[in-house]
């Protein structure tokens, strides 16, 4: 992918996804010990705040965590983590203890942050498709450097009672996890959606010029030209690769870059403008369509969170 391209991208993700999270408990486990945040049928995150430990995957190698590394379960996936690479090993049940208190090397234990996410409306959920089913957050990785920061902030926020968090952990992970999304559209490899599209040669300029410019004349018939496809051509490729047609791909792009300049302070008519609407009316039908909520609406909402 281009730089340019690449940084457009980076910027459209983090403009469109929307989303919550919780920390379900913070502290550390000692001995044998198993922690999972599957069968709740949301996203959710395990932060490594100190020592070591293993995430399990069905159908997967361990995947080693070492201090202040992250995962991401983008979606509901079984998982487990223990502090053994042996997915077999004995499991003790002992609770989750303060971090306040712990010392350096094995009776420290594993220190964690753990959570959910849920993600807000369609726009959401297209660009997290994109994405693998979990992402990782290396501490040695010199692209994630400033999110060490954000890992000492978890830490001074983390000294209490392992099952009531501070509400600042939670908004600390949500900066976090907007660092890792930048970074993994810049190289994550992935099978379709948008990331993918991004990734393939014949679709880079064409959707950095969509990004660029949604509000323009962008026919089945142009789209294709640009590409140097025939229309047919064009049409199924692209549906293959990005997962939908591109009039369907299209729709959502013009309406998250519509909900962006809502957020941003735009008028309803500027942003139906911006994305090439001259109907207000056939503007709201669409975002309606794909956001969940009427133009103005959203718009309030956003006035009365602030």
């Amino acid at each position: 992918m281009e730089p340019a391209a690449s940084e457009q991208l980076a910027q459209w993700l983090l403009s469109s996804i929307e989303l919550d999270a919780a920390a379900l408990h913070v502290g550390r486990y000692c001995g044998p010990w198993r922690a999972s945040t599957a069968d709740r049928c949301l996203a959710s995150f395990h932060l490594l705040l100190h020592g070591e430990c293993y995430l399990h995957v069905p159908g997967q190698a361990p995947l080693k965590l070492q201090a202040r590394d992250g995962v991401f379960l983008m979606r509901e996936v079984a998982h487990f983590l223990s502090p053994s690479p042996d997915p077999g090993a004995l499991v003790g049940g002992q609770d989750m203890l303060p971090l306040a208190g712990a010392r350096d090397g094995a009776e420290a234990g594993a220190g964690l942050a753990c959570g959910f996410f849920r993600f807000r409306g369609t726009l959401s959920a297209m660009v997290v498709d994109s994405f693998p089913q979990h992402l990782v957050c290396r501490s040695g990785d010199p692209a994630l450097r400033h999110t060490a920061a954000l890992f000492d902030l978890i830490l001074a926020e983390a000294g209490g009672d392992p099952g009531r968090p501070s509400p600042l952990v939670a908004r600390l992970v949500e900066l976090l996890f907007f660092y890792l999304i930048r970074h993994a559209a810049q190289r994550e490899t992935v099978g379709a959606g948008l990331l993918a599209l991004a990734q393939r040669g014949e679709f880079v300029a064409l959707l950095d010029e969509l990004l660029r410019h949604p509000g323009a004349d962008w026919s089945i018939a142009r789209m294709a030209q640009a590409v140097h496809m025939s229309r047919a051509a064009f049409c199924k490729h692209f549906s293959n690769v990005g997962g939908l047609p591109p009039a369907q791909f299209l729709l959502r792009l013009r309406m998250t870059a519509a909900a962006s300049r809502l957020r941003a302070g735009d008028s309803v008519e500027q942003a139906a403008e911006h994305v090439g609407y001259q109907s207000s009316a056939a503007f709201s039908r669409a975002f309606k369509r794909i956001v969940g909520a009427q133009p103005g609406s959203y718009r309030r909402q956003l006035r009365t969170a602030a």
